[in-house]
């Protein structure tokens, strides 16, 4: 066993006990007799020294405790490709198949067999496969050249992960016989790969996806065998310190994902190198470090060059903690899927949601964030939001409402590139939008009415304060009946209501019914009027006609062309479609009596439940 070792142990991959090794030395070790294997462990924590003993140098590690000595009759070889195969694939046979006879025909001949079924068993079993996973079964190699191509011609996929497989030659010689192979996954495989370009021309023909996690490969390896993978779709190249040297010419141009996950060593400026290749839809770049990017080719709400078909992006796991990688990420032309969890920008915020509206309102072609679909709603509401939390900051940078007046600065354009489109989308801010919110304290959640006349100047304004909740996103109607004809509202405080029951008598001139409603989001909403029910009755004696109206403190009073279904003895609720931009100041809708016909009728009363 000694001697067969010694022409071709170095650089073999091992396994003890579980843990995999790379052999590094093969010979004697004095003062102890025998052969030894000097190891080099994938997990250096299991070793106990640098390759050297007593102050002789064998072998060298890349870590101080990296190394062992190991007797030869420790350790496991592993086996080739097709009995690994076997093994995990093929049936044991019962030891009724093992001894029952059966005649077949060899040409001319008729010949007994023993077992002969159970062989043929094995065969139809493997020839039938398509998809097999040897993971961590030991796999050596390939055996006896053309065995595996006699055995499973058929197999689209493998996956050969954490194996011993030493070299990229072993690699080709089981590919090389997989015709039909296009799942390959390598990972935990510590290869050598070729010092210089290889033509494999039909090795890897119909290879699509490509798994090479930690077996530290290169970059440079990487573009020195990109030439044998010319359909080559997905390529995963994570943990392998790789360091992006040269940009990838004629080759990779098809691959529309690349993973290069939890490889410290890229940043920046080496990401620019992968950036044009034509076909990268998906970046996987988890785990790398990166804090920072910015796409030199293009200024404030332009788009980059670069990356012209990246659709899908992910860089959780990294230094991310300033608005402006996320405001960089805008100009890339077809970016709709994001995600960027565990960062310092989203995992240190208080108010996750918050920050998911931010990133959604920043990058404007946005679809997915962080798994979860973005609705139509949500845009639209993490938009206006975005637009108020830093309207402040837009007005003193020298925006304005006008848009001959509006021009912010180039630092607040730089830091919010999407905000002047924002403003062309849903018009500027309005003063009452930005008012800062008073501390949660009795004084400053008192609601307050005012009422006034117009056509009796000389009367006093009438006000009410009430205890309101401001901290409630929307208030409930406060059903109001006002009866004074042309009556207005003023102010901008907006009221809360506690009233149970409420009252009204019937006179001679219009009645008018308010709802009062505060929304601190920006909505359109289609309000319904509650009527008492003795009022219908009344209204269908008299034949009332209606218009809806609405009242905005900021805008001045509107009327709406609308159609109100007609009052019925049955239904006590009037519905009616008003579309109001509630700006955050008092909002009243209501209905008013057209025609003058209500005529009072002594003292009659009533009252109703609000």
């Amino acid at each position: 066993m000694n001697d067969a070792l010694t022409s071709d142990v170095i650089g073999r991959r091992v396994e003890v006990n579980g843990e995999h090794a790379t052999v590094r030395f093969f010979g004697d070790v004095p003062p102890v007799a025998g052969f030894w294997l000097g190891v080099e462990w994938d997990n250096p924590e299991r070793g106990k020294h640098d390759g050297s003993h007593e102050g002789t140098v064998y072998f060298k590690c890349r870590h101080p405790t990296g190394g062992s000595f190991i007797r030869p009759n420790k350790v496991n070889f592993g086996v080739d490709f097709l009995t690994a195969l076997k093994n995990r694939y093929v049936l044991e046979d019962g030891p009724e198949e093992d001894g029952k006879e059966q005649i077949v025909t060899i040409g001319n001949r008729t010949v007994q067999t023993v077992g002969f079924d159970s062989v043929i068993k094995r065969q139809s079993q493997l020839n039938k496969l398509e998809d097999i996973s040897l993971r961590n079964c030991a796999v050596n190699g390939a055996g006896d050249k053309g065995g595996i191509a006699r055995a499973c011609p058929h197999i689209r996929k493998v996956d050969l992960s954490r194996n011993l497989l030493s070299s990229w030659d072993d690699v080709i010689d089981i590919a090389d016989q997989l015709k039909d192979l296009e799942v390959l996954n390598l990972s935990e495989n510590k290869l050598e790969f070729p010092s210089c370009s290889t033509s494999l021309i039909g090795t890897f023909s119909a290879l699509k996806v490509l798994v090479l996690n930690r077996t530290g490969i290169t970059w440079a390896e990487v573009l020195r065998c990109a030439p044998g993978w010319p359909v080559l779709e997905e390529l995963y190249l994570g943990s392998n310190n790789i360091c992006i040297s040269e940009r990838p010419v004629d080759v990779l141009q098809t691959v529309k994902l690349l993973d290069l996950s939890s490889n410290q060593l890229i940043d920046e400026n080496q990401l620019f190198l992968i950036a044009y290749l034509p076909r990268l839809e998906q970046l996987i770049l988890s785990n790398i470090g990166i804090s920072s990017i910015h796409f030199p080719d293009a200024g404030i709400g332009c788009k980059t060059s670069l990356f012209p078909s990246l659709q899908y992006l992910v860089v959780n796991d990294n230094q991310i903690s300033q608005w402006s990688f996320i405001n960089e990420l805008d100009k890339l032309q077809s970016l709709d899927t994001l995600s960027c969890v565990r960062n310092p920008l989203t995992a240190g915020s208080k108010d996750s949601q918050t920050t998911r509206q931010f990133i959604i309102a920043r990058i404007g072609q946005l679809k997915t964030l962080d798994r979860c679909q973005i609705l139509p709603e949500e845009r639209r509401g993490a938009e206006l939001d975005y637009r108020k939390a830093f309207g402040n900051e837009w007005k003193k940078a020298g925006g304005h409402q006008n848009p001959d007046k509006n021009r912010p600065n180039e630092e607040f354009l730089a830091a919010h590139p999407r905000y002047q489109f924002l403003c062309q989308k849903y018009g500027a801010p309005e003063d009452g939008e930005l008012k800062t919110q008073q501390p949660f304290i009795l004084k400053n959640q008192l609601l307050t009415l005012k009422i006034r006349y117009p056509d009796q100047l000389d009367q006093k304004v009438l006000e009410k304060q009430l205890p309101g909740k401001k901290n409630e996103s929307l208030f409930p109607f406060l059903r109001l009946p006002l009866p004074w004809p042309g009556c207005e509202l003023a102010g901008s405080e907006v009221v809360h209501s506690y009233l149970k029951v409420w009252t009204f008598r019937a006179y001679r001139f219009p009645l008018v019914f308010y709802l009062l409603k505060y929304s601190q989001s920006c909505e359109y909403h289609s309000p319904q009027v509650q009527v008492p029910p003795n009022f219908i009755r009344l209204s269908r004696e008299v034949s009332l006609e209606w218009e809806a109206f609405a009242y905005n403190s900021v805008f001045g009073q509107r009327r709406e062309s609308l159609q109100a279904e007609p009052l019925a003895a049955h239904c006590a609720v009037l519905r009616f479609a008003l579309g109001v931009f509630l700006s955050g100041e008092i909002v009243a809708v209501g209905l008013r009596a057209v025609q003058p016909s209500l005529r009072r009728t002594g003292n009659t009363s009533w009252s109703t439940e609000s």
